[in-house]
């Protein structure tokens, strides 16, 4: 597990790429919040994660399956990772910051754009612009 990435994974730099395009500019992996987040719009008070379906176990996806070895090794992962997600989500509500989750499902080559432009739509209507 050590060789897995934590930051500036492939569906990552797809996000960033895309809101760099559009004129967005945003602080990566803040580790003054909670939860470091992928990505922080500061201006729009708004932090981005980015979850591989697998690790942070998005239901209803083929890719949350669990490994038939070592099932309860993985099975505390996962729930230790689902807590933490969901400890450091509360917690940036309750600051203020506007939490918004991109699956790595979601950023296929088909549902990229559609989803990250109905994302830019909610960041701007969020900012009254």
């Amino acid at each position: 597990m050590s060789m897995v990435r934590n930051k500036n994974t492939k569906p990552e730099l797809v996000v960033r790429r895309f809101l760099h395009k559009n004129g967005f500019r945003f602080r990566l992996h803040r580790k003054d919040l909670p939860g470091h987040p992928d990505i922080v719009l500061p201006k729009y008070r708004t932090v981005i994660f980015i979850h591989g379906c697998f690790w942070h176990r998005h239901e209803g996806c083929k890719r949350c399956t669990t490994p038939a070895t070592n099932v309860d090794f993985w099975q505390r992962k996962f729930t230790t990772n689902i807590e933490r997600d969901k400890n450091a989500r509360e917690a940036l509500e309750k600051c203020g910051w506007r939490v918004i989750i991109i699956w790595e499902c979601e950023l296929k080559v088909l549902l990229a754009d559609d989803r990250l432009s109905h994302i830019l739509a909610k960041i701007k209507l969020h900012a009254g612009e």
